[in-house]
């Protein structure tokens, strides 16, 4: 009990962390009390626990565990730092809880996962839950599968994304727990009551019984579509309305709604893959189409037809492909073609969506134009084809074309053209087919109602009601005035029919009532609007759009004003309802008429209307005036009253007093009443009339003024004109003028029809009397005003004279801006929400522009010209480009039907010429002056690419791009280039030009418009990467622009696409967007913008800059000098308000005061305080994400002891310019405050750490130029960091080395390098350990880098915990997804393998194969380029390369491709001519990267060259020659052949095995014809490199692949073993096979061999048996010393990896034996310094200890046998050849090559001995051992004092010659190795002096005179017994030496053939070598039986080989040889026993 009184006193927090489950179940459960009890969600007490709560939920308890999951919940419940715990807490609940056998603990589970969701983190937790599906638990699948579906089910699909959930359905499906398959099954159910069919496409594959099931399940869903019944934190007023509508227990509308918003929300294209289809058309597609032959063109479409059925295709270059297939149906006299072609473009445009649209304008006249066909299913499928083209382009955008067709002759095309427009209407809504849109529509369907044929009026009745129901008759109606009752009731009955895409009732106007509920709803749908591009799915845009509208009108306050503000169209009829009925009012009688004014007038007033004296007259008009002042609009009869007043005498009243009030009573109705244009009908005439009156002029004004307010001034300026005009009274004309002057002033322009009035202003221009000229040039002036330099194209043909006052009135009005119009809008404004005025906008603008004849310049712009422009020669394009700009300027205004013209231009917007660039830029501005707001359908197509140009790198083309792309948008207005990706696209192209034009651009653009795109979010990931651009310009305007984004798209939507940046980016960018929603500006009010384009301009630019101003001026001041910034700043700030003021000038009063003296105090043992205070726990511990309010609180209230006032303001001061003044400050201070900077050291890195935080990079900077004075400063007085000053700082510092900036980067670097002399590296280690598992890769990989250098300075004790885990980490990143990182984790592994060699395998332990492969990869390019890698860091470092650079050389794993080429160099010395042309591997490839590096090299480390001349110039100048010698075609054969031949090689490597096949016949075509095969020289390392990889794929990939035909493969295997047996039977070919890749083509040769799999194939025995023989000919033919090198490298790996199995090596080892065999004839053409390097490393990394615990003992025999014919081979000649061995008293090989040396040394004296002194030995052998003790004890003692050394070593040789078999072992055996290797050297320098006349040269006899002597017989037994290992070899080799020696000496020879026991006596001795080896002989004897009897052909090839080589033999002898060795080997066997 003791103990738990000690754990019942611990604080809550530690409890829970008690190693005692009761203590951390009491912990638990007070931690839930607590948690329940604190009120404040921001309490400080929650973040005690932010690191715990992971513990809660994965305590190993069960019962613990419980309590830890309900306190969790609560902690996340309540705690408003719950958020930061979500990743590790929901992977803590998935992989510890979903596994618990108890029900409460899953369930407690689930609840906490759905209440992370609540609290804002859906996405991580969805994330984890994923994650889980992956788990081998099928108890954990299940729980994440089920929390999936209560999410979904609770949160709805708003929440909860649910295209990650569908990906992985389909293998949730095939899973083989039946548990799982139940719980995905429900989770289907749940989704599609949230998507309904949009689920059925993902869903098509998998199992038919499940899909069933599923179905069945699917119907009996309810059809009411799914709500959300939990709601999200920042959901809570929706949370409320719920509750409400529970409480009533009805479904209110607004739940409807909310269904609409789901439905929509998940459609089923985006579930889709997309498919790539243009690579695989045919490879004749564009000749088959064009054929003669139907038939082949029908082959060429319906190979188009079955790519283009899949759902969705990927985004490509489809403009080829669509104008084949516009040619087919255009122009094919095959209907059946048409059909077929009709049918590929419906399926392009459905799998591309709005992608086809730029191709839409292109197709649609054409099909138009052939539905002129008859057949039915032609018809059908011309109609398929329309529609679903029209689903990817806009109404607007095909307007043009449709029109052009509805005048056509031919009935059929009419009907067709009707009923496609019908089905148009019905897809759009009230929003999208506006006034303007329709009434040219309109227009041509009224001729159609009249046609001739009934199939056409049918169809345009269609139209026509489908028209009215979409968009209310409140915008059809105006249209339709002329039409008669009938056909008008016939509209309506087909308006009644109608069907519409969005389900049923879209009608603005069609209802009244309807409108009230639809603004009702607003609010809810609003947020689906604006999420989704509801383009995207037009059949379900209806009801969106609608609402759209009907918001923006705000909610309506009458029924009437609602429908027209929702139905959205341009506000000419944004009157009250009631008069817009009273157009239709009909023309009443003069009877009706008197009786309605007597009901409203006096009885006098009507009798004295026409009284002949004109004071009853004027009486009665002021009772009149009076009568109608107090009448009520609602009673007041309009065209009564105007017709008593036109009664006789009318208008043609003789008293101008009379004549003033009748036109005042006028105005006054029109003013007061509902006044329509049939009443104004009756008046205007007779006020035109007056208008030129001295004294009635003004009054005839006032009235017409007060019409056109009532009847607008587009319709009363229109009648008024053609009146004027039509009589011939030039005053009047003149007034009219001046009139309509002021009334376009004061109503603005909007809606007027220029067209009719220029006509009219001709006619004026040209009149005889000035004043009526005067007015017309006065009336263009105001409208220039509006419309701009256009209009003055319409009067260029004018007279000189009159032409210069035109322009001097347009001089006057440049730079005006047109005044907001006061009268007609406002008085409607409260009824016509926004989009009526951007609509209206719109209008103004098209019929500005829509004024003058356009010519059609199609016909001009011929195939010829447009070949031109296309044409190789510039200046022949330069003529074309001429023609199209004089041929646009002839024409001036343009048709938009510009043929061929726009495909051309785009391709010369990337020409190469700069001049035609800018040139077609100027063409372009022209074009679009010309087309006008036509323009707009080619913004797509040539619009975009014009956008590019702003990423050119010449500042003048992006000038004038910028001009362009301005010229553009004047025309079409934004919304065309902010629909669809176009615009995010470019964004996302990371060219810093681009960027910041473009973002330019938008910043000018965005403030003033109203209302955007959807497709504007697309922009902002982008945006937000430029806000972290690399380049600061980029950054600026990404900054800049960030507003003008949040204006329209709103601060939420913004933040919520932060979602998917990285944590560090997030907080800086959501800092951003904190500070631009401050800066945010108003959108541009309605008022300023209605009038006209222009005048929105100019408010809307004042306002932004007004409401951003601090914005601007703080982004202005990073680029100006420090005084500057002080300036802007503070006028920036004192916009702030009060508080803004006060600083700056508090702040000023102190800057002279108090500012001397030391800023630094020192505070005695203030650290010391401050660490235990941490300890303690009395202050928070400096560790955040992102520094909260309390941290920077605290560090204020510690510093404030520490630092001056003034400094500890300026450091935490709101600007960031006062912190640089703070670091400047710091700075100066640094050298004479040390102390002081050193006491409060921990406080100055932690206030550094929240300048990391800053997003600003001038203080970072300048923040990193301090900490590198601060460090170099602490490294002077030898300080050294404490533990808490590291923590707290290095975690951020290493955060920063993951900026995007390289500057920063390298400054980060250069200060850890620096931090490493004040604390130790070890640690460091650990930090920067941490650093590589950040999300940011940039940080990841410098990190990666920073461990290199420092395992490269302080050599492996630096990694911790242990070098083993340290690199098993490092190695994890070989496989990461960035390539950065990646090469970082390969670079810092290599570094390691540098310094220690093939230790490091062992200590990373397994890696993936891939991994793997990848780093001996990379390590072996380290040996190609030695020290390519550290060239890099000598820059930065050079202090860190002095240990590592010497020997960085020699421990390689075999620097493979260096010594190749030394080998080259040593044959090409020896004249073997026929491998001369190899030339070392460095110049074979990657010429410019070895060009770069060697130059680098070759300044930083000379020595490293210096040794590597001679290969750099003599393997260069040899080749030239011998080439020319063996071809003397080759120069021009390779120059053209090797780009071919390159080709050819990189597709043997495809994935697919018939282009594999074709490539390798290609090759092996080549290399069987002698003469061609050479070609081929240089290209053999890739060709094999290419080979291997095809076997790999073959045995991973195609082997695996159940679907492939078997039979392929084989006949692969066969063509890539035929080709290698062609290449390796050329020899000189084969030898330029590079060590590397030999090693890569045997591993991959023997896992062939090995594959079970080929061996079950129907030929696989063959194809296995031809690999036999393949790989003995790469034994026999490659390079020796590469093949050898390359076999010791795969057995040293094979016996490594702990995957490869024991057969795997044993094969290499069998290949290790061949090559032994074949040692004597290749000893000489080998570099023996390279294999001793590689056995050396090889015998490093497998001790003999280690190869003995090894199962098979082959290995060590294979070593041993090595050698040992090595030795015997060379002799003592052997170990001068161990100078590529650095270390060579290490190396265990030279101890070995002793020993064996020292066996045979003492095999050949003792022969001699015996041969020729008989017993003489015998006798001196019986020497007592005591004597012989002695007398070794006498030499050894002289050997080792200084002086006798030399005399000692020579007594001790001439005792061991004499004692041959004396034991010295027991004297070395006590000394130190370096005096034994000391001992054996002197002894053998003794030895080679002595015998210099003998031994010397017999060893140095050339190698064909020592080969041919010797004898036959025993060279072709030793050769042709297969597996004698050369042991046989060796005494008859020495045997032949003694021969000779004693021939020299003159002995005696004769007796030579009778010594036969030698054979015997020569065996004995040797007993010690042979039997070692004796169970390998064996094995290799039963080996060469199995593999005689199996593979017979084989054997007999090698041995013909080897008995051609060296005489001829017999096969008796052969086998007696055989015999004779079994004897042997049984002798030796008995005698071990």
């Amino acid at each position: 009990m003791g103990d738990d009184s000690e754990w019942m006193k611990l604080p809550i927090d530690q409890k829970c962390e008690h190693k005692l489950w009761k203590a951390r179940l009491s912990g638990y459960e007070e931690a839930l009390k607590l948690f329940e009890k604190i009120d404040d969600e921001k309490s400080p007490e929650w973040s005690k626990y932010l690191g715990l709560i992971k513990k809660f939920v994965t305590d190993s308890n069960a019962v613990a565990q419980l309590k830890g999951l309900e306190a969790a919940l609560a902690y996340v419940e309540n705690a408003h730092v719950a958020g930061k715990t979500t990743g590790e807490v929901v992977s803590g609940v998935v992989n510890k809880v979903f596994n618990q056998p108890k029900a409460r603990a899953k369930e407690l589970g689930i609840d906490i996962c759905l209440m992370f969701v609540e609290i804002e983190k859906g996405e991580m937790v969805q994330e984890e839950l994923l994650k889980g599906l992956d788990n081998k638990n099928p108890k954990i699948i299940v729980a994440c599968i089920e929390t999936l579906r209560r999410a979904l089910s609770e949160f709805g699909s708003k929440i909860i994304s649910l295209k990650p959930i569908i990906k992985v359905l389909p293998k949730l499906f095939e899973s083989r727990e039946k548990a799982v398959r139940d719980e995905a099954k429900l989770l289907a159910v749940e989704i599609y009551r949230w998507i309904r069919d949009a689920l059925r496409p993902p869903l098509q594959n998998i199992n038919s019984v499940q899909l069933k099931e599923l179905e069945e399940e699917w119907v009996k869903l309810p059809t009411s579509a799914p709500k959300q019944s939990r709601f999200l934190r920042s959901q809570q007023e929706m949370k409320a309305k719920f509750e409400q509508q529970q409480a009533a227990g009805g479904d209110a509308d607004g739940g409807g709604d909310e269904c609409d918003e789901a439905v929509p929300q998940v459609d089923a294209y985006e579930l889709l893959e997309a498919v790539e289809i243009l690579s695989k058309l045919p490879k004749d597609f564009y000749d088959k189409i064009e054929a003669k032959k139907w038939q082949e063109r029908k082959e060429a479409l319906e190979a188009v037809e079955v790519l283009v059925k899949n759902p969705k295709l990927e985004a490509g270059d489809y403009a080829d492909l669509v104008k084949a297939l516009k040619k087919v149906v255009g122009k094919d006299t095959n209907v059946m073609l048409v059909a077929l072609a009709a049918k590929c473009l419906a399926g392009l445009a459905t799998g591309l969506r709005k992608k086809f649209g730029q191709y839409a304008g292109h197709v649609v006249p054409t099909i138009l134009e052939k539905f002129k066909e008859k057949k039915p299913q032609v018809v059908q499928a011309l109609q398929e084809a329309i529609d679903a083209i029209f689903l990817t382009t806009t109404l607007q955008n095909l307007s043009e074309d449709i029109l052009a067709v509805m005048d056509n002759k031919n009935p059929t095309i009419k009907q067709q053209t009707s009923l496609f427009l019908a089905r148009s209407f019905r897809q759009c809504t009230t929003s999208t087919l506006s006034k303007s849109l329709l009434k040219p529509f309109c227009a041509a369907l009224l001729k159609h109602i009249n046609d001739s044929a009934p199939e056409v009026r049918d169809a345009a009745f269609e139209a026509l009601g489908t028209a009215l129901k979409v968009a209310g008759e409140k915008a059809v109606n105006t249209f339709l005035t002329d039409v008669d009752k009938l056909k008008l009731d016939r509209i309506k009955e087909c308006a009644e029919k109608v069907e519409l895409a969005g389900g049923g009732r879209v009608g603005g106007g069609t209802d009244r009532k309807e409108s009230k509920p639809v603004a009702g709803k607003v609010p809810v749908l609003s947020g689906a609007a604006g999420d989704k591009d509801t383009k995207d799915n037009l059949a379900k845009s209806g009801p969106l759009k609608k609402t759209a509208a009907a918001k923006a009108g705000g909610p309506p306050k009458k029924g009437k004003q609602a429908g027209g503000g929702g139905a959205g169209t341009s506000g000419v009829k944004g009157k009250k309802g009631a008069e817009v009925k009273e157009i239709f009012e009909p023309e009443l009688s003069i009877e009706a008429c008197e009786e309605k004014a007597s009901a409203v007038l006096p009885a006098t007033c009507i009798q004295q209307l026409d009284s002949s004296s004109w004071k009853e007259r004027l009486a009665c008009m002021e009772e009149f005036q009076k009568a109608v002042e107090l009448m009520d609009r609602t009673e007041m009869p309009c065209q009564a009253l105007v017709r008593m007043l036109a009664k006789k005498p009318g208008w043609k009243e003789t008293n101008f007093q009379v004549m003033q009030i009748k036109l005042h009573i006028v105005a006054l109705i029109a003013q007061k009443g509902s006044f329509s244009k049939t009443s104004a009908q009756i008046v205007l005439d007779g006020l035109v009339d007056k208008i030129g009156d001295v004294k009635c002029g003004s009054n005839a004004k006032e009235a017409l003024t007060a019409i056109a307010e009532a009847c607008l001034l587009p319709w009363t300026a229109e009648q008024v004109m053609s009146m004027a005009f039509s009589q011939k009274n030039p005053k009047n004309q003149s007034e009219t003028l001046n009139w309509l002057s002021n009334a376009i002033k004061e109503f603005g322009f909007s809606g007027l029809n220029v067209k009719a009035f220029i006509s009219n202003v001709k006619t004026a221009l040209a009149a005889t009397n000035p004043a009526v000229r005067t007015s017309a040039i006065t009336l263009l002036g105001v409208m220039y005003l509006y419309v701009g330099p256009p209009l003055r194209m319409f009067f260029e043909d004018e007279k000189p004279a009159l032409l210069s006052q035109i322009d001097a009135e347009f001089e006057k009005m440049q730079g005006q801006t047109p005044p907001a119009p006061t009268r007609g809008h406002s008085r409607h404004t409260a009824s016509s929400g926004d989009d009526v005025e951007e609509e209206e906008q719109d209008d103004s603008g098209n019929d500005v522009v829509d004024l003058l004849p356009r010519t059609d310049i199609s016909d001009k712009i011929t195939s010829e010209l447009v070949s031109k422009i296309g044409d190789k020669n510039w200046k022949i394009r330069k003529e074309g480009l001429d023609e199209v700009t004089s041929i646009i300027n002839e024409a001036k205004f343009i048709q938009p039907n510009i043929g061929e013209l726009a495909p051309a231009l785009k391709g010369r917007l990337n020409d190469s010429n700069k001049i035609l660039v800018q040139q077609t830029l100027t063409i372009l501005q022209q074009l679009a002056t010309s087309m006008g707001p036509n323009i707009r359908q080619h913004v797509k197509n040539l619009g975009i690419p014009i956008i590019t140009i702003l990423g050119d790198s010449k500042s003048n083309v992006r000038a004038a791009s910028l001009a362009t792309v301005n010229v553009w948008a004047e025309q079409t207005g934004m919304k065309e280039w902010l629909e669809g990706e176009d615009l995010s696209e470019e964004l996302k192209k990371e060219n810093p030009f681009l960027r910041q034009e473009l973002l330019g651009w938008l910043a000018d653009k965005l403030p003033t418009l109203r209302a955007v795109p959807s497709d504007l979010v697309l922009c902002v990931p982008h945006l937000y990467s430029c806000l972290e651009d690399r380049n600061g310009d980029v950054r600026k305007k990404a900054q800049d622009a960030l507003p003008f984004f949040m204006m329209h798209l709103g601060f939420e939507k913004m933040a919520k696409a932060t979602g998917k940046l990285k944590p560090t980016s997030k907080d800086q960018v959501l800092s951003m967007l904190e500070k631009a929603k401050t800066n945010m500006p108003a959108k541009p009010a309605p008022p300023s913008k209605a009038s006209s384009r222009g005048v929105g301009a100019a408010p809307a630019k004042s306002q932004v800059a007004s409401g951003s101003g601090e914005d601007f001026s703080a982004s202005a001041v990073e680029s100006k000098s420090d005084m500057k910034k002080a300036k802007t700043a503070g006028t920036a700030s004192k916009g702030k308000g009060i508080q803004g003021k006060k600083v700056p000038s508090k702040s000023n009063l102190k800057e002279d005061d108090d500012r001397s003296g030391p800023v630094f105090m020192l505070v005695p043992n203030g650290k010391e305080q401050r660490m235990k205070d941490e300890k303690g726990l009395k202050i928070l511990k400096w560790n955040f994400t992102t520094p909260r309010d309390e941290y920077i609180e605290q560090l204020k209230s510690q510093l404030s002891s520490c630092v001056a006032k003034w400094l500890q303001d300026e450091m935490f001061h709101a600007d960031f310019q006062h912190h640089n003044k703070a670091i400047s400050v710091m700075v100066e201070h640094l050298e004479n405050e040390k102390d002081g900077v050193i006491s409060c050291l921990d406080l100055i890195l932690k206030w550094i750490t929240l300048r990391f935080f800053d997003t600003n990079t001038s203080v970072l900077m300048k923040a990193l130029e301090y900490l590198k004075l601060l460090f170099a400063m602490l490294t002077q007085e030898e300080y050294h960091l404490t533990e808490n000053e590291a923590t707290s700082f290095i975690p951020y510092l290493i955060m920063k080395v993951g900026e995007p900036k390289d500057v920063i980067r390298r400054d980060v670097r250069a200060i850890l390098t620096k931090m490493c002399l004040v604390y130790p590296a070890s640690k460091m280690f650990t930090f920067i350990m941490e650093g590589t598992k950040s999300k940011n890769s940039k940080q990841r990989a410098e990190c990666l880098e920073e461990l290199g250098c420092l395992i490269e300075s302080y050599s492996m004790n630096v990694c911790q915990p242990t070098p083993g885990k340290a690199l098993k980490e490092i190695a994890v990143h070989i496989g990461d997804r960035d390539n950065t990182v990646r090469n970082a984790a390969l670079n810092t592994i290599v570094t390691v393998y540098n310094v220690h060699g093939d230790q490091v395998f062992k200590l990373i332990g397994n890696l993936s194969e891939k991994d793997m492969s990848m780093l001996e990869e990379r390590i072996k390019r380290s040996a190609k380029r030695p020290n390519a890698a550290l060239a890099k860091q000598v820059e930065e470092k050079p202090q860190r390369i002095q240990g590592s650079g010497a020997n960085v050389n020699a421990l390689r794993k075999g620097p493979v491709e260096d010594m190749s080429s030394k080998l080259n160099q040593a044959r090409n010395m020896s004249g073997h001519s026929e491998s001369t042309h190899s030339v070392p591997r460095e110049f074979q490839l990657d010429l410019d990267e070895i060009e770069n590096d060697n130059g680098t090299v070759r300044c930083e480390m000379p020595a490293l060259v210096q040794h590597k001349l001679d290969d750099i110039f003599e393997p260069v100048l040899i080749p030239e020659p011998k080439i020319r010698a063996v071809s003397p075609h080759f120069d021009d054969m390779h120059s053209n052949t090797a780009s071919t031949i390159n080709f050819v090689i990189s597709q043997v490597a495809s994935g697919d095995i018939n282009t594999s096949i074709q490539a390798l016949a290609q090759i092996d075509e080549v290399l069987r014809q002698e003469d061609k095969a050479e070609a081929m020289s240089g290209h053999i390392d890739q060709f094999l490199i290419a080979t291997f990889m095809q076997l790999r794929l073959i045995y991973n990939t195609h082997m695996a692949d159940e679907k492939l035909d078997k039979d392929e493969i084989v006949k692969l295997y066969s063509c890539i073993i035929g080709n290698m047996i062609s290449l390796f039977q050329i020899e000189s070919l084969a030898r330029e096979a590079s060590a590397g890749v030999l090693k890569d083509l045997m591993h991959g040769l023997i896992t062939l061999m090995l594959d079970s799999r080929v061996e079950d194939l129907e030929e696989g025995q063959q194809v296995i048996r031809s690999v036999n023989l393949l790989v003995v000919k790469v034994l026999e033919k490659s390079d020796q010393t590469n093949i050898l090198s390359a076999l010791l490298v795969l057995l040293q790996d094979s016996l490594l990896a702990t995957a490869s199995s024991p057969k795997f090596s044993e094969l290499v080892m069998k290949c290790l034996w061949r090559m032994v065999r074949l040692l004597p004839e290749t000893i000489n053409t080998i570099n023996l310094d390279r294999i001793m390097l590689d056995i050396h490393i090889f015998m490093k990394v497998f001790p003999k200890e280690k190869l003995k615990q090894c199962k098979s003992e082959f290995p060590i025999r294979t070593l041993k046998t090595l050698i040992h014919t090595l030795c015997k081979l060379k002799g003592p000649k052997i170990l001068d050849h161990l100078t590529m061995i650095d270390n060579k008293n290490e190396s265990e090989l030279e101890a070995h090559l002793c020993r064996v040396m020292k066996h045979s040394l003492d095999q050949t004296g003792s022969k001699s001995d015996k041969g020729t002194e008989k017993g003489a030995s015998r006798i001196d052998e019986k020497s007592p051992k005591a004597k012989v003790n002695d007398i070794l004890a006498e030499i050894f003692k002289k050997i080792g004092s200084k002086e006798n050394t030399k005399e000692g070593l020579a007594e001790l040789y001439e005792y061991k010659k004499k004692y041959s078999d004396a034991d010295i072992e027991p004297f070395l055996k006590n000394s130190s190795q370096f005096f034994q290797s000391y001992v054996e050297r002197g002894l053998r320098l003794i030895e080679m002096e002595r015998e210099g006349k003998g031994r010397i040269p017999s060893t140095g006899v050339s190698p064909q005179t020592e080969v041919s002597c010797i004898p036959t017989p025993t060279s072709t037994v030793s050769s042709s017994i297969g597996n004698s290992n050369g042991e046989e070899v060796g005494p008859s080799v020495y045997l032949e030496r003694l021969k000779i020696l004693r021939q020299r000496c003159g002995l005696d020879n004769a007796k030579q053939e009778d010594r036969a026991p030698l054979a015997s006596q020569l065996s004995k001795p040797s007993v010690p070598t042979v039997a070692s080896s004796t169970d390998m002989l064996h094995s290799k004897l039963s080996q060469l039986r199995e593999s005689r009897e199996q593979y017979q052909h084989i054997d007999l090839d090698s041995n013909q080989t080897h008995s051609s080589g060296m005489g001829t033999t017999t096969s008796a002898s052969t086998a007696s040889n055989i015999d004779d060795l079994k004897k042997r080997l049984e002798r030796i066997k008995s005698s071990r026993k």
